[in-house]
């Protein structure tokens, strides 16, 4: 940490993942401008937001893979490129579809960058200074999930909600710059051997497809329902095949052992079974909290775009000031009392929020909330991710860090695929103050519960994670 490499390394890793976690908040910000600008509906605005995290959350196992193989640094720096591509045509698009298109080609280029800005660190860091390069990331890369909404705002006003995309272009280029100059290269050198001599573990392409093939199921019949109805046979048909190949994707796993995109042994360690699934919960209150609420107090409040970004703002502080210390909190006494207050704190602060209404004051009414639920999030977000690859042996960090991001962007997927259905908003019930209004307080009631829920597992299932040296127990 006290060299300029390590510097570097960690300037790198945060500001790529810091493009990804940015894209994944402040495009919520700008969605009713968006909308109006290119006259879309409910699920245009899903799709929009769902379109990359289904791509993130569906290829990100398999960016860690090839990253694990080929060169973390060499595949960082492709999803670089990819990512920052993909950004300029989301910003030039003229209709729904090309935006939606874009947005995947996007998620994509995240699943590539994502898991290596992690793996990075873990693999190019003396042990003594790997917690806290971790606790830096964490917490830096979490600021630039929380500026979002503001920088959004910004820019819709000031320009256009194009230029949200725009954004990534300088960013791209200093992480390029930083990456070439100060990190390392390094790869998975557990290789087996045959007759022949050495070969390294082939591609799960299969388990890859199958895992996208779920997720874009599933999300197409929550995300479809309210249109065509429940009981549609295009609902229903969707749905079915999702379910199929989530089933098919496990026995594949199951069956192809240490070859597997997502080796079965990983799950051997119950703490990595039970910190995903609360990465899950968790990140789907996240996320479905965020795609309400900048559109409720846009459409229903009155506010603008920056004023809504201005309003969690002390997210931000809070993270930045705050995941560090909750990162060496959880090193010394464990990660269970974190990731069980922090949820129940965020939770308090999405009670409080549901009251906002039309003529709200934002230190009244506004402001507690946000402190409440930075204040949660902070206490969640270095622990989960330290607790994570520590119940893991080091040489499977790629695939622990995307399986756990693939989790987290599960989660926000799920979540903006089935509130909308869950709450009754569908068509252009976003621009109706009626309708928008029930939807927002039904949506952060069940994101309030989805946390508590969180918080149960944390406080039941979590225990400190083993020494790296021990690999998955």
């Amino acid at each position: 940490m006290g060299t300029a490499a390590g510097r570097g390394t960690l300037l790198a890793a945060v500001f790529a993942s810091g493009m990804v976690f940015l894209d994944s908040t402040v495009v919520n910000v700008a969605l009713p401008r968006l909308g109006a600008d290119l006259h879309a509906t409910v699920a245009d605005l899903q799709w929009t937001v769902n379109g990359y995290l289904l791509m993130l959350a569906a290829f990100v196992l398999l960016g860690g893979a090839l990253g694990d193989r080929f060169g973390r640094r060499r595949v960082f720096l492709l999803g670089v490129v990819w990512f920052t591509a993909a950004s300029v045509l989301c910003g030039l698009a003229e209709g729904t579809g090309w935006l939606i298109g874009a947005r995947f080609l996007q998620g994509a280029g995240g699943a590539l960058l994502t898991p290596g800005s992690l793996s990075v660190l873990q693999s190019s860091f003396h042990p003594d200074d790997r917690g806290r390069a971790i606790g830096a990331w964490s917490g830096l890369s979490g600021v630039s999930t929380a500026l979002g909404p503001f920088l959004g705002g910004w820019l819709v006003d000031a320009l256009s909600w194009r230029w949200i995309f725009f954004l990534n272009v300088p960013l791209a280029v200093l992480v390029v710059l930083a990456a070439l100059r100060w990190v390392p290269e390094s790869r998975d050198e557990d290789v087996s051997r045959t007759r022949t001599g050495r070969r390294h573990r082939r591609f799960d392409i299969a388990g890859a497809l199958l895992g996208a093939l779920a997720l874009g199921g599933i999300t197409y019949a929550l995300v479809d329902a309210p249109g065509r109805g429940i009981g549609a046979p295009l609902v229903w048909g969707a749905a079915l095949v999702g379910l199929a190949a989530g089933v098919a994707f496990v026995l594949l796993e199951r069956r192809r052992g240490e070859t597997a995109m997502l080796p079965a042994m990983l799950f051997g360690s119950r703490l990595f079974s039970v910190l995903n699934v609360f990465t899950v919960i968790v990140y789907a209150a996240l996320n479905g909290f965020t795609f309400f609420f900048a559109v409720y107090l846009q459409n229903v409040v009155g506010w603008s775009a920056l004023r809504t970004g201005v309003a969690l703002l002390p997210m931000t502080l809070l993270l930045l000031v705050g995941s560090s210390r909750a990162g060496a909190l959880s090193a010394r006494i464990g990660p269970r009392l974190p990731l069980t207050v922090g949820p129940v704190v965020a939770a308090a602060g999405l009670l409080v929020l549901r009251g906002v209404s039309p003529g709200a004051s934002y230190w009244r009414d506004v402001l507690p909330g946000v402190v409440l639920f930075g204040l949660g999030l902070t206490f969640v977000v270095a622990p989960l991710t330290a607790s994570v690859l520590g119940a893991v042996a080091d040489r499977f960090s790629g695939v622990a860090s995307g399986f756990n991001n693939a989790a987290a962007r599960a989660g926000g997927l799920l979540a903006i695929a089935a509130l909308p259905l869950l709450v009754g908003l569908s068509g252009s019930g976003y621009a109706q103050h009626a309708a928008l209004t029930s939807a927002f307080r039904g949506a952060l009631l069940w994101c309030a519960g989805l946390l508590v829920v969180g918080a149960g597992l944390a406080a039941l299932l979590v225990h400190r994670p083993p020494g790296r040296d021990r690999g998955a127990q």
